[in-house]
């Protein structure tokens, strides 16, 4: 995979969404509401959605924050956020061309961080992400919460071979039938079969800083939301 990522999520920008609903069944909707649920539910009025794409979550969190809450998105990909800023749902929502590197905000600023289906962007290695969850964990304030969507990988072997045969059958034809973008679609479905499972994300997490992470699997492990939270100060 020698493309940009930039290139790639280029390509892929206009019909993103569409091609979420028709390769999760429409299930992803309902995992985004959940993190923003969540990310929303402990108080706070400064929330963060790093990798945004076309902003889904960052809509969710717009949805759910308390009037007067701050919602920021943030995206890589100048074609990314174009579209983003397109939607109707996303009214007041501030949204910034940055890199997950380098935020461009102070150290404790937000309540909440979320992050849905772009982690296997940003896994060059072991090493990057876990710097990478360091800055994210930078931003937050102390007790603020990180929400991860992504796909992982079943505990059951049977499933993840059903799992990762879905991937290969329907992930590149499909992504590519509906966007015309086939370096895209087979990029993602190189990612997706080879990411972390759960319990390898979290002990990266706690690399990262988060003093405390649980997760959650959702359809059957092919899919974990984890939570970690930013308990002191230090960097």
């Amino acid at each position: 995979m020698t493309r940009p990522l930039t290139a790639i999520f280029t390509e892929v920008a206009g019909t993103y969404e569409l091609v979420n609903r028709v390769l999760t069944l429409g299930m992803d909707t309902g995992w985004r509401k959940k993190a923003a649920m969540t990310a929303v539910s402990r108080g706070g009025r400064m929330f963060l959605d790093v990798c945004t794409g076309t902003g889904e979550t960052a809509s969710e969190l717009k949805r759910f924050a308390v009037t007067g809450s701050k919602i920021v998105a943030v995206d890589f990909t100048p074609k990314m956020i174009a579209a983003a800023r397109k939607r109707r749902d996303v009214n007041g929502v501030s949204f910034v061309l940055a890199d997950v590197d380098t935020l461009p905000f102070p150290d404790g600023m937000f309540d909440a961080v979320t992050v849905s289906f772009a982690t296997r962007n940003i896994n060059r290695d072991r090493v990057t992400l876990v710097r990478r969850f360091r800055e994210i964990r930078r931003v937050l304030k102390p007790g603020g919460i990180f929400i991860n969507v992504e796909t992982s990988q079943p505990p059951s072997k049977i499933i993840r071979m059903l799992f990762h045969l879905y991937v290969r059958l329907t992930v590149k034809p499909v992504g590519y039938l509906l966007s015309g973008s086939k370096a895209g679609y087979s990029y993602l479905a190189y990612t997706i079969q080879r990411f972390y499972d759960a319990g390898e994300l979290t002990r990266l997490l706690r690399e990262g800083g988060f003093e405390w992470v649980t997760w959650r699997r959702m359809l059957f492990g092919a899919v974990a939301v984890h939570i970690a939270e930013k308990r002191s100060a230090n960097m």
